[in-house]
């Protein structure tokens, strides 16, 4: 898989008025305020370039044909491992947005659950004006189809083992989570994510072996962004997470950030039994 390292794709995108609304509802935020021209946070990025893959080009899992700009991975399941992030500037309602994407790397591994391979994505949003908006690296992992339906938690997406829980410090602040099917089909709809194992719950359960259906990476990523920036009132600079373990739908998670430094915190969460599922470190800006 070598060839595909270095390999980048342009996108080009505009910061829609209705893709706002419909996240700030979905995180119980008020919409009115949200206008052409209003800036939103830089970690609302996830409403921009959504895929558009024609329906006769998605696989069996709803993810588009590996093997145009992902590499041809043989392994079926699909999970986001962690992402780095650094948030340049707030984006504009209206503003277009021009993405440049590149492989990094490719390397695969042995883990608990089987052989896995893991694949760094980078993304680098600029405005018009060529300013930087975001800057981004997204580690996927890819890993072999299962025999037999699981009916126990998941093994962990990352190939480290999880973290304990005495790991983490008192929480400075906390929040509950209830991720079910109707907020991960919101969450799908918004980005566009036709994934199965996120609203198909005999595909999660009986072709990927999951027991419930599987909760994206990335609204648990923005639930934690959206409460510690709100906790705190000061923009989110940079942030460093890691997925540790699978989060399932349809039971209360625990939302947990502890500031570590003057302008650094630790967020994670946890699943219904308390088991981390997520770590998260972040640096803020001033006061706004």
């Amino acid at each position: 898989m070598d060839q595909w390292i270095g390999r980048t794709q342009e996108a080009y995108d505009v910061v829609g008025l209705a893709p706002a609304r419909h996240l700030a509802a979905m995180l119980d935020l008020p919409t009115a305020s949200i206008a052409f021209g209003s800036e939103i946070p830089g970690f609302w990025y996830q409403i921009l370039f959504s895929p558009f893959d024609l329906q006769s080009k998605l696989a069996a899992d709803g993810h588009p044909t590996k093997g145009e700009f992902l590499p041809p991975i043989p392994w079926p399941r699909r999970l986001l491992a962690g992402r780095r992030v650094g948030f340049d500037s707030p984006i504009q309602i209206g503003a277009e947005v021009y993405r440049t994407s590149t492989i990094q790397s490719i390397v695969p591994k042995t883990g608990r659950s089987g052989s896995l391979c893991f694949v760094t994505v980078a993304h680098e949003l600029k405005d018009s004006n060529n300013r930087r908006l975001v800057k981004e690296e997204q580690d996927i992992v890819y890993r072999q189809a299962v025999d037999t339906p699981s009916d126990s938690t998941t093994p962990s997406s990352s190939a480290s083992h999880p973290e304990r829980i005495e790991s983490f410090p008192p929480p400075h602040f906390s929040d509950k989570y209830r991720p079910d099917a109707t907020m991960l089909f919101r969450y799908s709809a918004i980005t566009f994510n036709a994934h199965r194992i996120h609203y198909d719950l005999p595909f999660a359960r009986d072709v990927e072996g999951y027991p419930e259906l599987v909760v994206n990476g990335g609204l648990t990523t923005i639930k934690l962004w959206q409460m510690v920036a709100a906790h705190t009132n000061r923009p989110i600079l940079a942030s460093r997470s890691r997925n540790l373990q699978t989060l399932f739908a349809n039971r209360e998670a625990t939302l947990c950030a502890a500031f570590t430094g003057t302008s650094q915190i630790l967020a994670w969460a946890l699943n219904d039994q308390g088991v981390p599922v997520m770590r998260m470190e972040l640096e803020l800006g001033e006061l706004a």
